[in-house]
């Protein structure tokens, strides 16, 4: 059993070999004690055909903003979840119904890594906004802007998205890497080979949202690998 999820490991993250075992998990999101809203705020709903939690902005200016699932801590594994984002009723035109996940959540939510979709941009007319599809950013020092400023093209790619539907993602990360996969494709949307916070980096996963964003997510499943 032990071979089989090394081989598994493997398969998934093209990573050199190392002793591994992992288990893939379903994460309650519904009636959880263990889900801590953070800047955002929460209910239950059944939208469009799936049990849901239902996650809106709280209107404060920070990119902490998200629902952490405590005592689950995450370094290496997977994470399968469906999506769904669109603006808000209220949000201004900036709004891009930003919703993604993020992980390796430190204790006090001062350090993070996320990867987010914009909903609104995946059949924009505008070609430069269907590139910025999906992002990732690296919470506090690494925000889309820096990024994009200073890395263009690197932490952002396109994939096609419509905002309030849902969403398949799987996110795959290993040591200072993470693939984004959507649409249960079996090609990533967007590698990201130089996590900012780096290798050794662990903590919980969030269900992240932007500013304006009204967003939903269901079938959440976790798979970590430990050493």
């Amino acid at each position: 059993m032990k071979s089989i999820c090394i081989l598994l490991f493997l398969i998934f993250f093209g990573a050199s070999p190392i002793t591994a075992q992992s288990k893939r998990e379903s994460v309650s999101l519904f009636n959880n004690a263990n889900l801590t809203s953070v800047k955002v705020k929460t209910s239950q709903e059944k939208y469009l055909g799936k049990n849901a939690l239902k996650v809106v902005d709280a209107g404060e200016n920070t990119e902490v903003k998200f629902v952490k699932i405590d005592q689950l801590e995450f370094k290496d594994g997977i994470i399968e979840i469906e999506v769904s984002g669109k603006p808000a009723e209220s949000s201004s035109e900036q709004a891009r119904g930003f919703v993604g996940i993020a992980f390796r959540i430190n204790e006090d939510n001062s350090k993070f890594e996320c990867i987010y979709l914009r909903p609104t941009n995946g059949r924009a007319l505008d070609q430069v906004r269907r590139n910025h599809s999906v992002q990732y950013i690296s919470y506090p020092d690494f925000p889309w802007q820096t990024l994009r400023r200073d890395f263009p093209e690197k932490y952002e790619s396109y994939v096609d998205l419509e905002p309030g539907v849902w969403t398949k993602i799987r996110i795959e990360v290993v040591g200072n890497q993470a693939k984004l996969f959507v649409h249960g494709s079996s090609q990533p949307t967007l590698i990201i080979n130089d996590l900012k916070h780096g290798a050794d980096q662990e903590g919980s996963i969030g269900l992240w949202i932007g500013p304006g964003t009204e967003a939903h997510f269901s079938n959440l499943f976790v798979t970590r690998v430990t050493e």
